[in-house]
């Protein structure tokens, strides 16, 4: 039976076993995207090639490092509602409901242009596991909104480099990661 759907024998004072269960299975799914995210900026880090590459090489190491520990402080809020956090590949593969990155050796600008959509997608997914767990769980919900202020941060840092002195971002248009990853090549070999 997954963590999602088990009720803990016990869970944080003041919670049901029910509402500690509801948001440990919104947490999961944060420590997958996470877990997931975490392994994605390792990857772009190893595989960016060209202009800017020791930029975007260094600048992911503190953020794969920071994510990796918003994953571990989730997991142990999982656990500390009683429940079981699940790390394992695959689980995390079972259970995504996105796609795996795409690019492998890729230019700096087109990896920016994919990461612009996974932070997204993860900053999405995290907001509404903030108002899913605002009723809920004050503690939860503060852990999520800490892990906001830093995703959003990051991304940020992603999107100064796509980004033209006229405010424009190159991967506004773009709905998918390979998509944005495409723009924002374009915009650099215009530009």
């Amino acid at each position: 039976m997954s963590p999602a759907k088990h009720v803990p024998t016990y869970t944080v004072p003041s919670l049901t076993a029910e509402d500690g269960a509801k948001v440990a299975e919104i947490l999961q799914d944060r420590l997958n995207s996470l877990t997931d995210l975490h392994l994605t900026l390792k990857h772009v880090h190893w595989n960016v090639v060209g202009p800017h590459f020791i930029a975007v090489h260094e600048m992911l190491d503190p953020q794969v490092d920071a994510v990796r520990l918003m994953a571990d402080d989730v997991a142990e809020r999982i656990a500390t509602l009683g429940a079981e956090p699940v790390g394992t590949p695959g689980a995390l593969v079972a259970s995504r409901t996105w796609e795996d990155y795409h690019l492998g050796r890729a230019t700096t600008i087109e990896h920016l242009g994919a990461l612009d959509e996974v932070y997204q997608g993860v900053i999405t997914a995290h907001r509404q596991a903030a108002v899913a767990t605002a009723e809920l769980d004050d503690v939860t919900n503060d852990l999520l909104i800490g892990n906001l202020r830093e995703l959003e941060q990051f991304h940020w840092f992603v999107r100064a480099h796509l980004e033209s002195a006229s405010g424009e971002l190159s991967t506004a248009d773009a709905t998918s990661e390979l998509g944005a990853a495409r723009a924002a090549k374009k915009a650099a070999h215009e530009g």
